[in-house]
């Protein structure tokens, strides 16, 4: 997953997060299955973060099997465990090649979509 938009722009706030279910094995991406999105104009406070990350999560047409998985500095550097205890699926941060290509379709995709919303 990845959020874009965590900057004040023109007075307000527009962030878009993109959910990506892929199934994956260490090096390459197997498949995408879907992207959810969610939109938020709150600021960019970690539990503003956290919604528009679970509200993403719920528009993948099918919940994700396997862990939920974002950059370190998406929630500011957080423990895995911190997040991961906000919502429902397992969380981690990246740690192989196939994760991080996922991780960088979720950030095209939020940016693609923030950048046709504004």
């Amino acid at each position: 997953m990845d959020i874009s938009g965590r900057h004040e722009e023109r007075g307000e706030y527009l962030m878009v997060a993109a959910a990506v279910a892929a199934g994956v094995g260490s090096n390459r991406i197997h498949e995408v299955t879907g992207i959810g999105f969610a939109t938020s104009r709150a600021e960019p406070a970690l539990e503003h973060l956290l919604s528009v990350v679970e509200e993403a999560l719920g528009a993948l047409s099918d919940p994700p099997e396997g862990p939920v998985v974002a950059e370190r500095g998406e929630f500011y550097e957080e423990p895995a465990t911190v997040i991961g205890a906000s919502f429902g699926p397992k969380f981690k941060y990246v740690e192989s090649v196939a994760e991080r290509r996922t991780v960088e379709i979720a950030h095209h995709a939020a940016y693609a979509a923030r950048t046709l919303i504004l």
